[in-house]
């Protein structure tokens, strides 16, 4: 979820981590979500936090006098803790709270024993707006007010979803941040998914895989890789025998269309 500087993101994390194992998860993730969004609307505010010329004590400061009061203290110590270390763009520190508020939700999930549903639900409504071009006009239509995405994303997911994946979309789709409605949901799903530090590999088959297969691939590919992996599984009938799995920008792919381009590329090389 964009580039961050990895000592500063560092910091932060230690004090989210630090007031977050007393705090209401689901509530903290709303907090952090909303300062984010208050980040991006509020330009004058979002400079005055990231201007590396003012001390951070003074931008902590004025991050207290803000929201204290308005939301919890693990939110403030959060939001002190991320305008108080250097960022290489403003927009860093939208960011990091937003990505933060992702790490609360998911935390939430799996206190629940509910993050293999979020994985899944993410994947699977990526792959319903994917297919469904009405309703990803409708999420995507920046002329369309919050409410009323909000209200459809409820209409029709409520009930159906774990509460963390209605969440987490709502965000996506209310707040894009320049993110296309997929590449949200994606972004989304490899932060839910290092929750448990687990690889994501999205494997397409023409068919199903009965879950032996499932779970004999999943073995075969944390051995190869030595850490665990999770599948989201996508049924394609263009796929001619075989399957391929693509973990990151790495791709295995033992369809017959995948041998035939590799074939191509070696004659056209």
């Amino acid at each position: 979820m964009r580039g961050l500087s990895r000592s500063s993101f560092a910091q932060v994390e230690e004090r989210f981590n630090a007031v977050a194992g007393s705090a209401d998860l689901g509530t903290l993730s709303d907090e952090l979500f909303a300062v984010a969004d208050l980040l991006d609307r509020e330009h004058g505010l979002r400079r005055a936090l990231s201007d590396p010329a003012r001390a951070g004590e003074r931008k902590a400061g004025a991050v207290r006098s803000l929201l204290d009061g308005k939301v919890s203290e693990a939110a403030v110590a959060t939001a002190e803790s991320a305008v108080s270390v250097p960022w290489s763009r403003g927009g860093d520190l939208a960011d990091v709270l937003e990505r933060l508020g992702v790490v609360a939700a998911a935390a939430e999930a799996e206190s629940q024993s509910r993050l293999d549903d979020v994985e899944d639900e993410l994947f699977r409504f990526g792959r319903i707006v994917a297919a469904n071009s009405d309703l990803r006009r409708a999420l995507a239509d920046a002329g369309a007010p919050d409410s009323g995405k909000r209200e459809l994303l409820r209409d029709l997911l409520g009930g159906k979803v774990a509460p963390t994946s209605l969440r987490l979309i709502t965000q996506v789709a209310v707040h894009p941040r320049g993110r296309s409605l997929e590449s949200g949901l994606e972004e989304v799903g490899q932060l839910v998914a290092q929750q448990r530090q687990r690889l994501v590999a999205v494997v397409r088959s023409a068919v199903e895989l009965t879950e032996e297969q499932k779970r004999r691939l999943s073995a075969w590919l944390s051995d190869s890789y030595g850490r665990d992996v999770h599948l989201n599984v996508e049924v394609d009938k263009r796929v001619l025998g075989g399957f391929s799995v693509r973990i990151g920008d790495e791709i295995i792919d033992t369809t017959i269309v995948g041998r035939i381009e590799e074939v191509r590329r070696r004659l056209a090389g």
